[in-house]
Parts: structure tokens; C-alpha cells; sequence
């Protein structure tokens, strides 16, 4: 993370002896990424973080995925999943795989249930809540979460998600790690001015979240599948932390769009980047004040990336007449050019304001789709531009 946080209990000076109210010392745990020439935080636990009893392969279905063929932009119906056969579904067990590739896996989930403990071992993960709320409860302490936020955990954060009563969530898990665009922070981490959000838009764990118990499972993804590690204590026994590596939200209400005379293009609206990928808001805005401007977007050929679009708020102008609601998601691969619905350009020549929102993540290797793309497709979008096609008659 760009700047560093200390909460609860942590000594004068790392590395040093910092002893419990018993005299015991506590067990220091550095969590770093890139081995130790990037980014951490120290972590200081009651109890052994090594501590395990037992190790379970856990097997796991539903992660398969199909290629993109025949290649064709496509639409997807998230609110037409169904969540009734999973009984009480919780966000780590039951998210469904949207798309994947080499890079990202996205998935979604309508969690009612908590969670069981989850670490991933992988990479980072990125959530963003559709609707509802909750708490994401971690070893660095708890985020309250709501509509609009995303949630970065950085990777092997151990923590569960307890809804309150339900949440939606899309989740990327990524190959690698998730952070701020690179164009956005200083050579030492900070924001710059010409960035659209900046460190007062951030929230992290306030305080430390102390839970006790033993022999306690944790789900753990790992790269050859999922492990169920038992601990011997509970992992949340951390009572102070301090470094630049945690667990944080940002509300997609706090993105400061970017305008122009003409329509800008997506790069102003990106907010984090992943390993081959990209992550954009598209939020509610002022729009182009050329006097001849088109605000819609042009057509446009992504040669290099596959762009997915999930829509989340608003009135989306320029897929107007596409079938296109709130919970959809649009693919519009490479080799495919896209662009505004028919219609869609006429209607919004001398618009001001557009009042949207989106969630848009460009990936540099081609999606495949999972099951769950699979089980919620909208078989007619592709034709939606010639208003014909296979299964479209005039």
C-alpha cells in the first residue's frame, strides 16, 4: 500500500523483545510480497502463527472453463443465477467462476451465510459489492463494508466475509498483486494531484479483531489446489501490526472522474491494475462540453485485451436497447469491434451529465468463460447491433 498504518499494541523498535502481560513474548510475523524487497507489515501474535495440527487436500469442483468460441461479444445475467440450490451460500464456498485465464480467475457470489476462514495463497483479491453489507473480518482487524466498495486483500491475509444479512459480490482473484496504477503514486508511494482518489478515500482495519479458540480449520488456496490447514489457535490473536502491507477499501462514490471538451477514453477512468489486467470506474460525470461532441464512445477495436463491463448503477447510454440491466455483464472480446447501441449516438448528442456506473476490467489474454457465464447468457446480444442473427428474426 502507498502509506503506512500502525494499529493496537506494536514495540518501540522491530525485531526487538515485545512480551506479553505474562512475560511470554509475542511471536512476530513479517508478511511481505516480493520476498523482502517490497512492500510489508509486522504482525505480532499471542500465539504461534505456525502452529498446525493438521493438513486435508480439499477437492473442488466448478472451476473449469470453456473458450470464447465461436468469438463473439456476449452478455451475461448475473441476477439470473441461482442461489436457491445452495441453501445458505457463503462468499468463500459458493462463489461461482464467471470468466478466467492465466492471470485472473472472476467470479460472483450472493453471500447470506458467514464464511469460513479463507486464505489465498495466489495472489491478491479484489472484491466489489454489488448490494448489501457486511464484514470482512481479517488478522489485521475488521473492514465494514458496503455498496459501492471494493475491498483489496493482499495475498495469504487469512479472513472471512459475515454478511449482514446478504452481499454481492464480483471477485477477482488474481495470479499476482493489486494495486493503485503506477501513474498514479510518487516514486516513494504517495498519491500525485492528477490522481482521482488519494489516501483520505482509503479506509483500513482500525483496530486489532481478537478471537479465541483452538484447533481452528482455514481454507487455503495454494497453486497446486486447496488445502484445509486445522491451526492450533486461532489465527485473528494479533493485537498490533504496523507496515504498508494490509487489507483496504475504496468506495467507488469516491472516484473523481476525469472529463474533456471530447469523450475521454477508458485509461482516465482506471483505478487499479492486477497482473495483465486492468480495473476502471465508470461513474457518474459531467460529459463532453464541445459544442459538436459526441459523448457516447466511439467504436472501438481492443486488439490487445478482452473488455468485460459490469454494470452496477444508473442508466448506461450507450447500451440502451440492448437488453442490457443492472447485475448485467458485457464481453466484448478481441478480434471484435464495438461500440455504441443503433440509435445510441442521435440520443445522446447535447447530454451534460450521464448518470452511470460501472465496473470495467480489461484483460491482456482472452477470458474463458466458467460455468456460471454459461448458466446466465443472454444468447441475443451479439445480433443486438443488426437487430438480426440466428436466433433474432427481423
Amino acid at each position: 500500500m502507498p502509506h503506512y498504518r500502525a494499529v493496537g499494541e506494536i514495540p518501540p523498535k522491530r525485531h526487538t523483545q515485545f512480551r506479553r502481560p505474562d512475560g511470554g513474548l509475542y511471536a512476530e510475523e513479517l508478511m511481505g510480497v516480493e520476498g523482502f524487497s517490497a512492500d510489508s507489515s509486522l504482525l505480532y501474535h499471542r500465539h504461534l502463527p505456525t502452529a498446525i495440527v493438521n493438513a486435508e487436500t480439499v477437492e473442488e469442483t466448478g472451476r473449469g472453463s470453456t473458450p470464447n468460441l465461436p468469438l463473439k461479444p456476449r452478455h451475461f445475467r448475473t441476477q439470473a443465477l441461482n442461489w436457491r440450490d445452495a441453501g445458505d451460500p457463503d462468499a468463500i464456498t459458493h462463489r461461482r467462476q464467471l470468466f478466467r485465464n492465466a492471470d485472473v480467475s472472476i467470479c460472483f457470489v450472493e453471500a447470506t451465510s458467514p464464511s469460513p476462514l479463507y486464505r489465498n495463497a495466489v495472489g491478491d483479491e479484489l472484491f466489489y459489492v454489488q448490494s448489501g453489507r457486511g464484514a470482512v473480518e481479517t488478522i489485521y482487524g475488521a473492514l465494514d463494508v458496503g455498496e459501492g466498495d471494493y475491498v483489496v486483500l493482499p495475498t495469504s491475509c487469512t479472513y472471512r466475509v459475515r454478511p449482514e444479512p446478504s452481499m454481492r459480490l464480483l471477485i477477482l482473484e488474481a495470479s499476482g498483486h493489486i494495486g493503485p496504477p503506477r501513474r498514479y503514486l510518487s516514486a516513494r508511494g504517495q498519491f500525485l494531484e492528477h490522481s482521482p482518489y488519494s489516501e483520505r478515500d482509503l479506509r483500513g482495519p482500525a483496530a486489532p479483531l481478537l478471537v479465541d479458540g483452538e484447533d481452528v480449520p482455514v481454507l487455503v488456496r495454494h497453486r497446486a489446489g486447496l488445502t484445509r490447514l486445522t491451526y492450533a489457535r486461532h489465527p485473528f490473536d494479533v493485537v498490533g501490526w504496523d507496515g504498508c502491507l494490509y487489507p483496504w477499501v475504496f468506495n467507488i462514490r469516491d472516484f473523481e472522474p476525469i472529463t474533456g471538451r471530447v469523450h475521454q477514453p477508458p485509461p482516465v477512468h482506471q483505478t487499479f491494475e492486477g497482473p495483465n489486467f486492468v480495473v476502471c470506474s465508470f461513474c457518474p460525470r459531467k460529459v463532453d462540453y464541445h459544442p459538436q461532441a459526441v459523448p457516447v464512445p466511439y467504436n472501438h477495436a481492443n486488439v490487445d485485451s478482452d473488455e468485460l463491463m459490469f454494470y452496477v448503477g444508473g442508466d448506461y447510454e450507450a447500451r440502451k436497447g440492448s437488453g442490457i440491466g443492472l447485475g448485467s455483464l458485457s464481453l466484448h472480446p478481441a478480434g471484435c469491434t464495438h461500440g455504441p447501441q443503433p440509435g445510441a449516438v442521435e440520443a445522446s448528442l447535447g447530454a451534460e451529465y450521464f448518470d452511470e456506473t460501472a465496473v470495467m476490467v480489461d484483460t491482456f489474454r482472452p477470458l474463458e468463460l466458467g460455468e456460471a457465464a454459461e448458466a446466465c447468457e443472454d444468447p441475443r446480444y451479439a445480433w443486438s447491433w443488426a437487430r438480426r442473427g440466428p436466433d433474432r428474426a427481423d
